[in-house]
């Protein structure tokens, strides 16, 4: 994206930093391979900006991903199966909240093979994993309004 301003004498080109339109929040155990990768290539085919966590080096830590939600514009949150026995999705989820509620971002939540009661009211086997997961865990508040 290059912003142009011009003045009588002469005409300058400033390079705005990539900003990633898209933030992809999933449980890549589940989704990675196949739903996701199809989703991310058919948004990339339209000049979408898209920002997964397998963009990011392996070993980067969480903070970079929490960033680049800020930086988004728009986040899908894609609820799935095992979602709730990542502690990284669920953190994740906690600051795309956050950026809503600041009105920074907009978040898309999809319901992959789930329904929105399940996760709304964190049941079955997905609630059973979060209650697994936020064990003990003083986000366990925070983490369910999230979600």
């Amino acid at each position: 994206m290059a912003t142009s301003s011009s003045s009588s004498s002469s005409s300058t080109v400033v390079e705005l930093p990539p900003q990633h339109q898209v933030f992809i929040n999933f449980r890549g155990e589940d989704l990675r391979l196949g739903f996701v990768s199809h989703l991310v290539t058919a948004l990339e085919d339209h000049n979408i900006n898209v920002f997964i966590d397998n963009y990011n080096d392996k070993g980067e830590h969480l903070d970079s991903l929490l960033k680049r939600i800020e930086e988004s514009r728009i986040a899908l949150a894609i609820f799935s199966g095992k979602y709730t026995e990542s502690t990284w999705c669920l953190r994740e989820l906690t600051k795309i909240k956050d950026c809503v509620e600041q009105g920074k971002l907009v978040a898309i939540p999809i319901f992959y093979r789930l329904e929105p009661s399940t996760v709304k009211g964190v049941r079955g086997q997905f609630g059973d994993a979060f209650r697994d997961v936020a064990k003990g865990d003083e986000r366990k508040k925070e983490w369910k309004e999230a979600l």
